[in-house]
């Protein structure tokens, strides 16, 4: 006997584009949850690509064949507004109609007790402002912290997650109210690694700038500069099934984190302590920032500088 499939009682907000085969493979995740509110965002086709017209028209097909009871509401673009703009005013209109829900992009495929993670702990925390943002990604590629079924973070991952729009008022996909010569002291009061500060200092000026295309990493300052903080799951509970060289970020077909298996969570167990794990944060960090290899470099220059130093005052001797 097959396993009857968990029903969320959350809506649910599904971003689509031009990825029919994966929109397909999410889709019938959600369908099998079969959530009673269900949002369709999709951005337009591009100009100078011909192959978006159908492609696009295909997922917005798929996303919306619709076979459970079910109120479905739409917000199909007419003109291309870019991954950006088009993700945050989909996640804009979700939040104007709904108090809490489950966000998914097409492709960001979930396990079936993602949604009942989200539904869970959505309810548990609802009223904490403490918690702003609930993944279901795990990006430790097996490391666990802690023995309960999650643990706390300070960074808001968005391969399916789930929020409150208490927490995605405070959105500002331009930072405007955060000025640049403030960013490196505040990062210092949450994390202490200089290369981490650094790191996290230049990501904010790109955006700034407008060379980072990006509406996650704002929702990431958003939530430091709240002191908000995030919940992860110790298994992995989404697989990002969408890294291509045609997707618009997850490009390296050979990351570690594509296509990371999902599993399921049985039972959801609570930790006690409420305290973001901050090692858990920059074992993550150190890969992508490559930490180790910018700081071998840096000690090997300071080493060479001495080296140089101690040679001049040999000279004068």
């Amino acid at each position: 006997m097959s396993k009857v499939s968990y029903q969320t009682t959350s809506a649910v907000l599904f971003v689509i584009f031009n990825r029919p085969d994966t929109t397909k493979k999410v889709f019938d995740q959600i369908r099998a949850a079969k959530p009673k509110r269900l949002y369709i965002a999709a951005d337009a086709p591009r100009k100078g690509h011909p192959d978006d017209a159908v492609l696009c028209r295909k997922a917005k097909e798929i996303a919306t064949a619709v076979d459970w009871d079910c109120e479905l509401k739409t917000l199909f673009r007419d003109e291309n507004a870019g991954c950006r703009d088009a993700v945050s005013a989909a996640i804009n209109w979700f939040f104007d109609q709904e108090e809490e829900g489950i966000i998914l992009e097409d492709d960001c495929l979930p396990a079936n007790s993602f949604f009942k993670f989200c539904d869970v702990l959505l309810e548990k925390y609802r009223h904490d402002t403490r918690i702003r943002h609930i993944t279901g990604c795990n990006l430790q590629l097996g490391k666990k912290w802690g023995k309960y079924s999650y643990y706390f973070s300070n960074r808001t991952h968005v391969w399916g997650w789930a929020s409150w729009k208490r927490a995605w008022d405070d959105y500002d996909k331009d930072l405007v109210e955060y000025r640049e010569e403030d960013i490196t002291d505040e990062m210092k009061n949450i994390y202490e690694d200089p290369l981490v500060v650094e790191s996290w200092v230049n990501i904010f000026k790109e955006l700034k700038a407008g060379k980072i295309n990006s509406w996650a990493y704002p929702l990431d300052f958003v939530n430091f500069f709240n002191n908000g903080l995030v919940i992860i799951p110790n298994e992995n509970l989404i697989s990002n099934i969408g890294f291509s060289s045609n997707a618009t970020h997850t490009i390296q077909e050979e990351s570690v984190y594509a296509g990371i298996p999902v599993r399921e969570i049985e039972e959801i167990t609570h930790p006690v302590f409420i305290v973001p794990e901050k090692q858990a944060d920059l074992s993550i960090m150190n890969r992508d920032f490559h930490i180790a290899e910018r700081r071998r470099k840096q000690n090997s220059l300071k080493s060479r500088i001495k080296k140089w130093a101690k040679s001049l005052f040999k000279k004068v001797d």
